[in-house]
């Protein structure tokens, strides 16, 4: 007649724990169970993308303000407007990489990804038949939303390796302060530099800046996006329990604009204008 076993109070001993869970860091568990779960919204990175709708909806009221004549402001070469423009851009492009790089995390799918890219490269090309009737001659051919199309799908191969990407990046951002030298000018050019013909415009290598109303080309800005990435990943790994304060300590309005960013981007501006026009003429 065979013993039963006794059951033992004693916790098991570590060589009895697969090495796979021995060796797990908080920071692994964590990361393991994001790749787990479906895509989901981060209150956090929601409330610091509505933080920065908020500026830009205060610099387009300046800017709509100044358009109607009703202050004076100078944009395109004033320190703080320009300062301020760049503040926003870089808030904006840098959340899209940390997005980025949790949207893979997260196991999104190729087909929601291409989805949302192709949701935004539709309202970018409202943007520019809008801003054509508005600005004939200075509409927008390469802005924020062209930009985060295009920085997008360059940079998603990258979310897989976010060290890399910091490298990446910074070499764009560098290569991008290339701005203002002429590189060659061809043939067919004119006297006009390769890079500022209107076709390649959106590179970045102008040695004059466009006659356009928002211009934000790849270079330097596809490297703030690709550093967006390695911040994600840095986020990911070391600094869940920031993401987690700052998610409790943000208002829901707030969270609610990050949420709706590009619905908000898309109407804030007729609604402004539209009100200018009633109240100002």
């Amino acid at each position: 007649m065979s013993r039963r076993p006794r059951k033992s109070g004693r916790a098991e001993s570590p060589r009895a724990v697969p090495k796979a869970v021995r060796r797990a860091t908080p920071a692994a568990v964590a990361e393991a169970s994001i790749a787990d779960e479906p895509p989901q919204r981060i209150d956090a990175v929601d409330a610091l993308r509505g933080g920065a709708i908020c500026m830009m909806i205060v610099y387009h009221a300046a800017f709509d303000l100044n358009w109607f004549h009703i202050i004076n402001a100078d944009f395109n070469h004033h320190p703080f407007w320009l300062g301020f423009r760049d503040l926003i851009v870089t808030s904006f492009l840098l959340l899209v990489g940390i997005s980025l790089l949790l949207a893979r995390r997260a196991g999104i799918s190729r087909a929601r990804f291409w989805r949302r890219i192709a949701l935004v490269g539709a309202c970018a090309m409202l943007v520019t038949a809008g801003s054509y009737a508005a600005f004939p001659k200075t509409f927008i051919t390469f802005g924020i939303l062209q930009c985060i199309v295009v920085s997008s799908i360059l940079g998603w191969p990258l979310t897989r390796f976010p060290r890399a990407a910091w490298m990446v990046g910074l070499a764009a951002i560098v290569a991008g302060a290339a701005i203002g030298v002429t590189l060659f000018d061809p043939p067919w050019s004119s006297g006009v530099a390769l890079f500022d013909q209107p076709w390649l415009n959106w590179v970045g290598w102008v040695t004059r800046r466009p006659a356009t109303e928002d211009y934000v080309p790849l270079l330097p800005w596809l490297g703030v996006v690709l550093v967006g990435i390695s911040v994600g990943g840095w986020l990911v790994e070391r600094r869940l329990h920031a993401l987690k304060r700052i998610s409790r300590a943000s208002p829901r309005w707030l969270t609610w604009l990050g949420r709706h960013s590009l619905l908000v981007y898309m109407i804030h501006q007729p609604i402004m204008i539209g009100l200018l026009r009633v109240l100002h003429g």
